[in-house]
């Protein structure tokens, strides 16, 4: 089908042209008379800037002006004229760009119309199918004792002094060593392959595989020489894989002192009348975790259903979008932690990797927005300012810090996104065939 706008004004037409379901040509036509004007224009300020032998500044004949920069001055105004034109005739298509538009033009003559195109990418229509009775699943919360007291124990733990045993005490799993090593490989230390005055639990695993199990059975004041090999994974690509011998000192070996589990343990951990109350305060958070973690299921088995039922087109430009987020996520996240070099390729290699995840993203923030618009439903102001406040409270900052921070319009923007995926999410769920699992 195409379209031919009615023009705002006489020097700009319009040409609708779909190209399939979320794509579409924008063909423009720049009167010849707006053009002229504009190489007019080009020509008086250029003649302004210009030094010319033979002519006074301000007083060179524009065919001389024209037989020296007719060509570079021409593609110029072609991205001048796109630039003036482009919105003007993106408003006249009635298309909602998702990104900037590709353009294809070639440069403008002063006596004729001038042409490009524009392919626009837009959000697609997403026909929703009968969403009564979504098969979802939401986990059963139950916090059983086990799992307090694993988490009361791993507080005792970290609690517990580390106390001197004396020189004799051979090292075994569970006690800590204070150790001075030299690693190399190849016969040459290498960087963060040294430490000294480290403390190693052992069995811990902190240290790569083998490290740990051949200093069982060495005492304070032994060398022990331990030689292993990093794993192919390793962080660092110079030594995964290669063979490294550590020369290691065994400064003192320590033991750590648990505490008894009473009240007085549980008043020195935090604010805690007894060990009773400590406990409790432990089921409670492992209780809103769990139920949390049973949402996040409930929500993705209803998207799962839901996407299963709806087939539409992404638009490319959403899916990169996202993709680039993701990746200026890792980006930061890789800086300082691998060489500068081996970046560029990781990024890479994740960008074909995660396509298929930023499209998943893409398809279920449509599918939500669908899902919105179809029950009419909205997120105002106040819920926006609830919704900063308490991000604010958790962050340990003031309201305002975070609007600055962040650009209030922004900000306010992505909340009220996200609010509405969630009004979206509960909608499904309140009609959703749920069923409770005990697994997680």
């Amino acid at each position: 089908m195409t379209a031919e706008s009615p023009a705002a004004s006489s020097t700009l037409r319009v040409t609708t042209l779909p190209e399939g379901p979320v794509a579409y040509c924008v063909a423009v036509e720049v009167a010849a008379d707006r053009v002229r004007k504009a190489f007019d224009r080009a020509y008086r300020d250029l003649g302004k800037r210009v030094q010319v032998k033979g002519f006074r500044p301000g007083k060179v004949p524009r065919s001389v002006l024209e037989k020296l920069y007719a060509a570079s001055l021409a593609e110029q105004l072609e991205h001048t004229l796109v630039a003036e034109t482009l919105a003007e005739a993106i408003e006249q298509s009635g298309l909602e760009p998702v990104a900037e538009p590709a353009i294809d033009a070639a440069p403008p003559r002063a006596d004729a119309d001038f042409h490009y195109t524009a392919r626009v990418e837009v959000k697609p229509a997403v026909e929703l199918p009968d969403t009564r009775g979504l098969p979802a699943v939401r986990p059963a919360v139950d916090v059983s004792d086990a799992e307090v007291d694993e988490r009361v124990e791993a507080l005792r733990e970290r609690s517990a002094p580390v106390v001197e045993q004396p020189p004799e005490t051979p090292l075994a799993p569970g006690l800590v060593a204070t150790i001075d090593f030299v690693g190399r490989v190849g016969g040459a230390p290498f960087e963060g392959g040294s430490g000294q005055g480290v403390e190693l639990e052992i069995g811990s695993d902190q240290f790569i595989p083998g490290f740990e199990d051949q200093l069982v059975g060495a005492r304070a004041g032994d060398d022990v020489e331990v030689r292993v090999t990093f794993p192919e994974g390793y962080a660092n690509a110079d030594l995964a894989g290669k063979e490294a011998e550590f020369a290691c000192h065994v400064v003192a070996v320590k033991q750590r002192q648990l505490p008894e589990l009473d009240d007085e343990f549980a008043k020195d951990v935090g604010d805690f009348d007894s060990l009773a109350a400590l406990r409790q305060r432990i089921r409670d958070d492992l209780t809103k975790a769990q139920e949390r973690e049973s949402k996040q299921v409930l929500r993705r088995s209803l998207v799962d259903a839901l996407l299963e039922r709806t087939a539409f087109e992404v638009p490319a430009a959403m899916v990169d979008r996202a993709l680039e987020r993701q990746l200026q996520t890792a980006h930061q996240r890789l800086h300082g932690q691998i060489p500068e070099d081996a970046i560029g390729p990781q990024l890479e290699q994740w960008r074909e990797q995660w396509r298929e995840g930023a499209e998943r993203e893409v398809r279920e923030m449509l599918l939500l927005e669908a899902v919105a618009a179809q029950q009419a439903l909205e997120v105002d102001d106040a819920e926006a300012d609830a919704k900063i406040e308490a991000l604010a409270t958790e962050q340990g900052v003031d309201a305002a810090v975070l609007r600055r921070a962040y650009g209030e319009e922004g900000l306010v923007r992505v909340i009220k996104a996200q609010l509405l995926e969630e009004k979206a999410l509960d909608f499904l769920a309140g009609e959703a065939k749920v069923g409770e699992t005990t697994d997680s």
